[in-house]
């Protein structure tokens, strides 16, 4: 078993999958509300598993959607990956929500919108894929609007891109197969939120005492 979260946008997923040989077979999805992460995220995967005749211990794989989006979604999504990682012993897959939502609009870059009149823009540069915070007007400037959203404030601001629905975890889960079969897996130590800006905490913190 495969198991999938993405808790990065306004609702969240869980989703369940089966690795049989080179494919990739979600199995079972379930919704998590908005604003109800941290006290529903644990028992919705536990009631996935037992509904699917399983239990924790028939996880081979963890993958999670690390962001970018809500910071509080992205945190506790990988907070709980990383935990569910280190005690069952499984390897975790981290992916970018902006890379999904390329490849699920089947297009070589995405918007998600960041509040305060900026927008997260992940692209092709060459033979690597780049993610930046930009304006709406340094996204114009680039002449880039061949491009895929999932939001009314990313679709009113570029009426030519492509509108699809938010990829969720059983879309994560399609999109780990390469990595899957490649064993490219994050170091669980060292895996982080990927928010793309600084967090509020780090833009308010105070500098240390006797900095200038």
């Amino acid at each position: 078993m495969l198991l999938s979260i993405d808790t990065c946008g306004a609702t969240g997923t869980v989703a369940l999958g089966r690795r049989e040989g080179d494919t990739i077979n979600p199995v079972a999805q379930t919704e998590l509300a908005g604003k109800t992460f941290a006290a529903q995220l644990v028992p919705q995967m536990r009631s996935l598993l037992t509904a699917n005749a399983a239990t924790p211990h028939d996880v081979a794989a963890i993958i999670v959607v690390n962001g970018p989006g809500s910071f509080t979604g992205v945190r506790i999504g990988v907070s709980a990956a990383k935990g569910l990682a280190e005690a069952l012993r499984v390897p975790v897959i981290a992916l970018s929500r902006l890379a999904l939502l390329a490849r699920k609009g089947q297009k070589s870059a995405a918007a998600l919108d960041a509040g305060r009149g900026e927008f997260y823009f992940g692209f092709h540069a060459e033979d690597r894929w780049e993610e930046r915070l930009l304006t709406a007007e340094q996204i114009r400037e680039r002449g880039d609007s061949d491009f895929a959203v999932c939001e009314d404030a990313a679709a009113s601001a570029w009426p030519s891109a492509h509108m699809v629905l938010a990829p969720d975890a059983s879309d994560a889960l399609l999109a780990a197969g390469p990595r899957l079969r490649a064993r490219d897996f994050d170091d669980v130590s060292m895996l982080e939120g990927n928010y793309v800006r600084r967090t509020p905490a780090e833009l308010f913190a105070r500098p240390p005492a006797g900095a200038k």
